[in-house]
């Protein structure tokens, strides 16, 4: 079930990533539920538990580890940057919604790194 769950997790952020225009423009509550941050329905609701479950199938239990560790922080920097962007028109602060989705983004490509990293631990 859980390697069931790393594989959907991958295939959601993957559509995330390869539609995120789409996405991001229905603002960052939109890229959230993709994330798994906001609502249940995404492949990656829930994910660090179950990375954490596969974590000793992997080859190499550190490397698995490392990658695991970015992996969460990347998804924490998504999540953070898409929930400022719901907020920053509201605020004296001069940044652009867009500007917060963007970085989003560049967190979801580093996150799909990491990802792809820890698949080849497990030989998926």
């Amino acid at each position: 079930l859980a390697i069931e769950r790393f594989m959907l997790a991958r295939d959601d952020l993957n559509y995330l990533l390869k539609n995120y225009g789409e996405i991001s423009a229905g603002g960052g509550d939109s890229v959230r539920r993709y994330l798994g941050t906001v609502g249940v329905t995404s492949g990656l609701y829930g994910i660090t538990k179950v990375l954490k479950e596969l974590q000793n199938e992997a080859d190499d239990f550190v490397e698995y580890t490392e990658n695991m560790n970015e992996f969460d922080a990347y998804l924490r920097q998504a999540d953070t940057s898409c929930y400022s962007a719901n907020f920053v028109e509201f605020s004296a602060a001069k940044t652009k919604p867009e500007k917060f989705l963007d970085d989003a983004k560049s967190d979801a490509e580093q996150m799909k790194k990491r990802l792809n990293a820890m698949a080849a631990e497990l030989k998926l």
